[in-house]
């Protein structure tokens, strides 16, 4: 039995309405409509259409249907699969061919009505051998997260992401986003949020397409460690908290309680070459850190984060770290320009002018 939708349902996409017996009361309905509907997309008004023209009542999948016909990112990103597979597989077998935007099957205008019925039932046999054939997995490409990526961590790199790509910047509500592993797993990435970030169908469709990178070795490289380095043999009585490609100390010279350092583990000269993942990996212990820090030390008023890159930017061990350091009020006579006052004088810039 299809599972069916009333529209007098005592919610509507988070939103609730009062009833008069089992009837929606027109008035409190438009009103709804009008004043009262919260819109961060177009989905309420297209759903309250649907059911408005189908009797009141409509299975969840016919509201679906409604939904992805109505919501441009999934048009654009099967025109994508239009224009660059299965138009592109067409047009090269001579089968259609293509004039600006529009697609033409070539010799068409000879077809009696018998040929065009006899070859929509054959493309009709193929599609239903294929769909017995394959079962769930026709549309894994739609759903490649699936069976390793749960609905809550991809959730969460959405979310780190701002719910924009973290390519080209584009907002999720115009352009269907999708969970990206950097290094891909066939390279050996692992299934790891810091391995993980938000592109969009486009940007994630070019990645596939034009990024000949070559990424063997890539997960050997993060194991790569120096003897001689006293961050990549750090005591693990010393670590505070480690993700797969970063952990936390603290500062064995802190200029303030609290005083924090993140460390990728590989070792690896400066900030600047970080790949993406262990980028993500220490912001991920940053945010953490700023947590369990404002919890375990009092009086914490703000941060500073800072990175020293090179040996004039007062670099003195040359394997990445990022001080992440407590402020308190008062815990120096001026902190205006917070940062700036590396450079004595400097930081002040309101005195400057």
């Amino acid at each position: 039995m299809a599972t069916g939708i009333l529209l007098t349902t005592k919610a509507l996409a988070g939103n609730m309405l009062s009833f008069n017996g089992d009837n929606v009361n027109f008035q409190e309905l438009y009103k709804f409509i009008d004043k009262d509907m919260k819109m961060s997309h177009v989905y309420q008004p297209v759903m309250l259409i649907e059911l408005l023209k189908r009797n009141g009542r409509l299975p969840d999948a016919e509201i679906a249907k409604a939904l992805l016909s109505n919501d441009q990112s999934q048009i654009d990103y099967y025109r994508a699969i239009t224009n660059n597979m299965v138009g592109k597989v067409l047009r090269n077998r001579g089968v259609v061919s293509k004039e600006s935007r529009e697609y033409q099957l070539l010799d068409y205008d000879r077809l009696s009505d018998e040929e065009i019925s006899r070859l929509i039932e054959k493309c009709k046999e193929r599609l239903n051998k294929y769909i017995e054939r394959k079962g769930a997995d026709i549309f894994s490409h739609r759903r490649k997260s699936a069976g390793y990526i749960s609905g809550t961590l991809r959730y969460e790199v959405f979310k780190r992401a701002r719910f924009r790509c973290e390519l080209c910047g584009i907002s999720a509500y115009e352009k269907a986003l999708e969970v990206d592993h950097i290094n891909p797993r066939n390279k050996g990435g692992k299934d790891d949020i810091s391995n993980f970030q938000a592109l969009c169908c486009t940007c994630n469709a070019m990645k596939r397409d034009r990024d000949d990178a070559d990424f063997r070795g890539m997960d050997e490289s993060y194991k790569h460690r120096e003897v001689s380095c006293i961050f990549c043999n750090m005591p693990k009585k010393r670590v505070i908290a480690e993700n797969r490609l970063a952990f936390v100390v603290r500062d064995a010279y802190p200029v303030a309680d609290g005083h924090s350092l993140i460390i990728p583990k590989r070792h690896i000269a400066d900030y600047f070459s970080l790949g993406q993942a262990e980028i993500n990996a220490c912001t991920s212990l940053i945010k953490d850190s700023q947590k369990e820090i404002g919890s375990s030390f009092s009086g914490i008023t703000g941060f500073n984060i800072g990175v020293n890159v090179g040996e004039s930017a007062g670099q003195t061990i040359f394997h990445c770290h990022i001080h992440l350091i407590p402020r308190r009020i008062g815990d120096v006579r001026d902190p205006v320009g917070g940062v700036r006052n590396t450079i004595p004088g400097r930081g002040n810039y309101r005195k400057m002018g």
